[in-house]
């Protein structure tokens, strides 16, 4: 008797190009168990933040450049951002907090633009944002011309943000990511170059609509 039970896939990263060596769950789906015993109901086979040893900075590195870093939350990413804070500056970062400095509530565009427009003016080299789930911090970071913000929730999103999308704002969810994943996706994001590239070609095209779409918004004045 052929039994079905749900698990997440697995696929090697042989597969998908550049994709760090480690296997990455991408899916769920069905799995068949041709045996027809045991191994009825969910089968976890890896965890998708789990460290792995192909990950650019999973170790850390000595050799890692020093950066200016403004950073930024709202009131639910206040002891994140503390936390963040505390890590770039023993690794040797020149950081800028942006606030809040209480957890009195506020609104995250505001916070979200003065990093973004700190990056897009290239005062700083990087931004970080922090908010409850990151996703209204990226949407208005991306507003700003000439920022690139990712929403990113593992080490694998950490290191292809900057990888193939020379990603330059991190965003990053307060009340989703436990303290240590968040370290470990901070010091992969500072340490991973662009591969350039084709992937220089596709971020060119965006650069190159935003600017066109500035310059028409400024022609219609």
């Amino acid at each position: 008797m052929v039994k079905m039970f749900p698990i997440r896939s697995v696929v090697s990263s042989k597969s998908i190009g550049n994709v760090p060596s480690a296997s990455l769950i991408i899916w769920k789906g069905w799995s068949r168990n041709f045996s027809g015993a045991g191994n009825e109901g969910p089968v976890a086979l890896a965890e998708p933040d789990a460290p792995a040893s192909g990950l650019a900075g999973a170790s850390g590195s000595a050799n890692a450049k020093t950066m200016k870093i403004a950073i930024g939350s709202d009131h639910r990413g206040s002891e994140v951002k503390r936390r963040i804070v505390s890590l770039l500056q023993r690794l040797g970062h020149d950081v800028t907090d942006m606030d809040p400095s209480s957890s009195d509530s506020v609104d995250y565009p505001d916070y979200a633009f003065q990093v973004a427009k700190a990056v897009s003016e290239r005062t700083v080299d990087r931004g970080i944002l922090i908010c409850g789930t990151s996703i209204g911090m990226c949407i208005a970071a991306n507003k700003v011309p000439g920022v690139r913000a990712a929403p990113c929730h593992d080490s694998i999103t950490a290191e292809m943000s900057r990888r193939h999308n020379d990603a330059n704002v991190l965003c990053l969810s307060a009340d989703l990511l436990g303290g240590e994943l968040v370290d470990r996706m901070v010091k992969i994001w500072l340490e991973t170059e662009f591969e350039g590239g084709r992937h220089a070609r596709r971020v060119d095209k965006i650069t190159r609509f935003e600017n066109e779409t500035l310059q028409q918004g400024q022609e219609k004045k």
